[in-house]
Parts: structure tokens; sequence; C-alpha cells
């Protein structure tokens, strides 16, 4: 199965993800840490890259859907034969970034991306931690402070994350768990619904069963 952790830059997807790996490493199939998407095609790549600098490239739908099959035929179908995959930032992460650099909305993106299946994950965790949260952990990190971390972009993210939300649900039927990560407390909650999520999603007899 395929759990997907989606929310702006400092949410705490990477804390979340690296909590789950070193909670089902004990299984006979640890998870799989499948990373983003949009690393596979060269332009693709190059393309994503810029939106994620605040411009506007021609052509970045046509991109993301061709890298996202990429990834789908080489990355994802092999690892999910295999048992549990994680993933960050996602579809959802990703129709939002061409929302806010594009004309169209994130509805729009969110179906066009939809459209390959294969891609679609069994859970998705949706972490709402307030943008000024996630902004201050971002800006004690030594690197520099990039176009979507600006905190008038930030807020714009955050909104755009909630309606790709919604509008994820309506298209596919799954539901999105919406969790703050700000304390320990909430990282051991969000990790024991994930767990409990994975458990139900889970058939007995499969690869990542505990």
């Amino acid at each position: 199965m395929l759990l997907a952790l989606e929310g702006i830059a400092g949410a705490g997807k990477s804390t979340v993800r690296d909590r789950l790996l070193s909670l089902t490493a004990d299984r006979s199939q640890p998870a799989v840490d499948l990373g983003q998407f949009s690393w596979l095609d060269p332009d693709a790549t190059r393309t994503l890259i810029q939106l994620r600098a605040g411009g506007k490239p021609g052509g970045a739908l046509d991109a993301a859907r061709r890298d996202l099959g990429l990834h789908v035929t080489y990355n994802l179908a092999p690892a999910r034969a295999a048992g549990l995959v994680l993933a960050d930032r996602w579809i959802i992460s990703t129709a939002c970034l061409l929302a806010l650099s594009g004309r169209r909305g994130v509805d729009y993106h969110l179906a066009e991306l939809a459209a390959q299946t294969s891609a679609h994950p069994e859970v998705t965790v949706l972490l709402t931690t307030p943008a000024h949260v996630c902004l201050a952990r971002i800006w004690r990190r030594e690197a520099g402070r990039r176009f979507v971390e600006e905190p008038r972009i930030a807020s714009q993210l955050a909104e755009l994350y909630e309606r790709a939300a919604s509008a994820w649900t309506r298209l596919t039927g799954a539901t999105v768990v919406r969790h703050t990560c700000r304390t320990e407390e909430d990282l051991e909650s969000i990790t024991s619904r994930c767990l409990h999520l994975i458990g139900e999603h889970t058939m007995p007899g499969e690869p990542d069963a505990p």
C-alpha cells in the first residue's frame, strides 16, 4: 500500500516519515521511502524546479503528468509489490504547486494528475501545522529561503492544500487525514493513526503485515 504525506515546507513530513520508517523497521518487509516523484525526467525536473522558484514555465502540467507516469512504472509499482510505501509531496502537493504558479485552479490540476489511477495512495495524511510554525522551523535552517517559503506564499499554499484535500476526497472517495505536527504528542498521535490505517489496509499474509 501507498501512504502519502502532504503539507507545506516545515509541516513535519520528514519527521513523520522517519518515525514511521523506524516503527516499521522490524517488519519482514520494512517500509520503502519513495520520496517525491518529480525527479526522473530531466525536462520535468527542470520545469518543477522553476515552479518552486516562483517561475511560470510552459508545459508544467504535462511535465508533471509525464514524470508521474515514469515514477509509477519504475519506482512505485516495484515498491508496492514489496509492501508498505511512504511518499512525501505526492499528487496533492504537485497540484498545489501547479495551481500556485498557473492560471487554473487546484481542482483542475488535481483532476488531471488523478487520472493516473495507479498512483493513488490508499492513505493520505495532510499535515496542517500552521504556516507561521512551519516558517519558524525553516528559517532556523542554514539553507537560503525559497520562493514557497515566503510568508505570503506559504499561507497561500496552506489554503490550497486544504482545498486540494477536500477535492481529492470528492474525486476519489478517499479520506484525507488532517493532523497538525507541532509537538511530540502530535507526532505520537499522527504515527499511531497512520499505523492503525496501515493495519486496516493490510490484508493478513501480505508482505507488509506486522
